[in-house]
């Protein structure tokens, strides 16, 4: 997910904090989406949708990155 979201465009907003979510930021849009990072696991299909939308694109646009 996150080599597509970079030749998207989208730049990762670091946290000092940690956590387990990584903020995504489109700069075309000025959209965000927390994404989250659950290391080895899948995220779930509608997770997944759902950041792509908040972040502007259509499903077609991330899967063709």
């Amino acid at each position: 997910m996150e080599r597509k979201l970079k030749k998207l465009g989208c730049v990762e907003i670091r946290s000092k904090s940690g956590g387990s979510h990584r903020k995504w930021i489109n700069p075309t849009t000025n959209r965000g989406a927390a994404i989250p990072d659950w290391g080895s696991k899948d995220l779930k299909n509608g997770t997944l949708r759902g950041a792509i939308k908040q972040l502007g694109f259509s499903w077609d646009e991330f899967m063709s990155a």
